[in-house]
């Protein structure tokens, strides 16, 4: 049995599919069929049972008593009235004698049911069973006591005798194996038109499984992710809902994949500046000591500065390079827990007031509890408010306020172009009047990564009388949530 369910399941889906509806259809034939076989059946042998019952009643003493003066004589061959070849008919004697009616159409086999019916006949037991007559042929037999019609007497039950009445039953098996076989070649017709049915059915049904299985091929074969299933725009159905996922799972995995691209080739392209000039200023030492030119101290300490600041420029880059590919993975729910956001942003800006100490920065911060990944979330306000120290003036302003979920840091710099807004969040984008200060433009990249895993939003906007204005709106709430025990 093992066998054969491995087997089928082995086979291609379409042939299940055949193979099971034929199966189920060769069920209800066979269910039907036999049913109808045992009904036909039954009415022909009912009807039979009536037509033997219905020659139950008196019988004429004389035919009697020449019945009983021919017994052991096969009726076939007596010379005595017509003979008949429809009906057996004849008397059955407590010790299985037979005598046959003229015109019987033979005799039928005794049997000790038939002498209980001979011998107390005044039991009125009537036996209907079926048998067999003297060459073997199969008969309905009917036997009950014998009432003979005495002239003067009328109608008396005669003891120690029985009638024993039959019919051939070869027309109705006839009848019934013709039916069986009618039966048999319907519903084998049945099945095969079912599992044909079946097939082209299972065909149509997994055209579209087909086109989506060619299609994963296609892509694990070329790694084309351009590749996209045709959906009807109306169309509910499994097919339609697994085709719609494949064409987004493949979308996203394009932009997935372009978006590394873009990553890697910026990375490089940004790698390449710091990389290029600290191997010029180590070079130029590398020179010195082997040529025995020493530098003059100014300038070997401006190298040595310059080689630090460009080793500190590169750790920051690979530090924000990795950040940003942990928010591209996802914040595992592991990671992510309930963050105070009020000790989140004092945290950010003792960290703030220590690198712009000539600044003025003025907090109002309010109780606020979101879910987040801690780290990320307080790298991310760091970058906010580093923002606003790069660009302040010296002796500048800087307002930071948390009140209901909304961050806010207002600086008074110069401000960002409208025409530079959208760009912004962008990987490695830094506006052109800022790209001789330092940092990698990753910084609001990440910023915007941060928020948006931890269901928020992000913005920045020009402030009135100069300067921007960057908000952050977190979801949450004033106090805790309870613990869960």
């Amino acid at each position: 049995m093992s066998k054969v369910l491995r087997r089928f399941r082995s086979l291609p889906i379409r042939s299940r599919l055949a193979l099971l509806v034929a199966a189920a259809v060769a069920f209800g034939v066979a269910a039907v069929s036999v049913t109808c076989w045992f009904i036909v059946r039954e009415k022909l042998y009912d009807e039979i049972n009536s037509n033997l019952r219905a020659q139950k009643g008196a019988v004429e003493y004389g035919l009697i008593q020449r019945a009983i003066s021919n017994c052991g004589q096969d009726p076939k061959h007596s010379s005595d009235g017509p003979r008949r070849s429809e009906y057996y008919s004849q008397v059955v004697q407590v010790d299985g004698t037979v005598c046959a009616f003229d015109g019987s159409a033979g005799t039928v086999k005794v049997t000790d049911s038939d002498k209980a019916v001979a011998k107390d006949p005044n039991l009125h037991l009537t036996k209907l069973r079926t048998g067999t007559d003297s060459e073997g042929n199969a008969v309905q037999v009917l036997t009950m006591p014998l009432v003979g019609d005495i002239p003067g007497v009328g109608p008396t039950l005669l003891p120690n005798v029985a009638f024993l009445v039959a019919v051939p039953l070869a027309g109705t098996e006839a009848t019934l194996n013709d039916l069986a076989l009618v039966l048999l070649l319907v519903s084998g017709i049945g099945v095969v038109g079912a599992g044909a049915a079946g097939l082209a059915v299972a065909r149509a049904g997994l055209r579209p499984v087909d086109k989506l299985t060619e299609a994963v091929e296609h892509v694990a074969r070329t790694e084309d992710l351009a590749i996209r299933i045709p959906v009807e725009e109306d169309s509910e159905d499994e097919i339609a809902r697994l085709s719609r996922s494949f064409n987004s799972m493949t979308a996203s995995l394009a932009s997935s994949r372009d978006l590394q691209q873009q990553l890697i080739a910026d990375a490089g392209h940004e790698l390449r500046t710091p990389l290029t000039s600290l191997r010029t200023n180590i070079e130029l030492l590398t020179r010195s000591e082997e040529t025995g030119r020493p530098i003059p101290p100014a300038d070997r300490k401006a190298l040595l500065t310059s080689v630090t600041a460009q080793m500190t420029e590169l750790a920051a880059l690979i530090g924000d390079l990795q950040t940003l590919s942990r928010s591209d993975a996802g914040t595992p729910a592991d990671r992510a827990q309930v963050v105070a956001l009020q000790d989140t942003v004092e945290a950010a800006l003792r960290r703030a007031r220590l690198r712009g100490p000539e600044l003025t920065i003025t907090a109002d911060v309010q109780p606020w509890f979101v879910r987040a990944e801690p780290s990320a979330l307080e790298r991310a306000i760091v970058n906010i408010l580093d923002n606003a120290v790069k660009f302040s003036p010296e002796g500048g302003v800087i307002d930071v306020a948390l009140k209901d979920g909304e961050l806010t840091v207002r600086d008074h710099g110069p401000g960002i172009p409208s025409d530079e807004l959208p760009h912004v969040f962008d990987r490695f984008w830094r506006s052109p009047s800022a790209r001789a200060l330092p940092g990698s433009g990753l910084g609001l990249s990440i910023v915007a990564r941060t928020v948006q895993q931890a269901g928020g939003e992000v913005s920045l906007r020009p402030a009135e009388g100069g300067g921007t204005v960057a908000t952050v709106r977190l979801p949450g709430a004033p106090t805790p949530p309870p613990e869960v025990p």
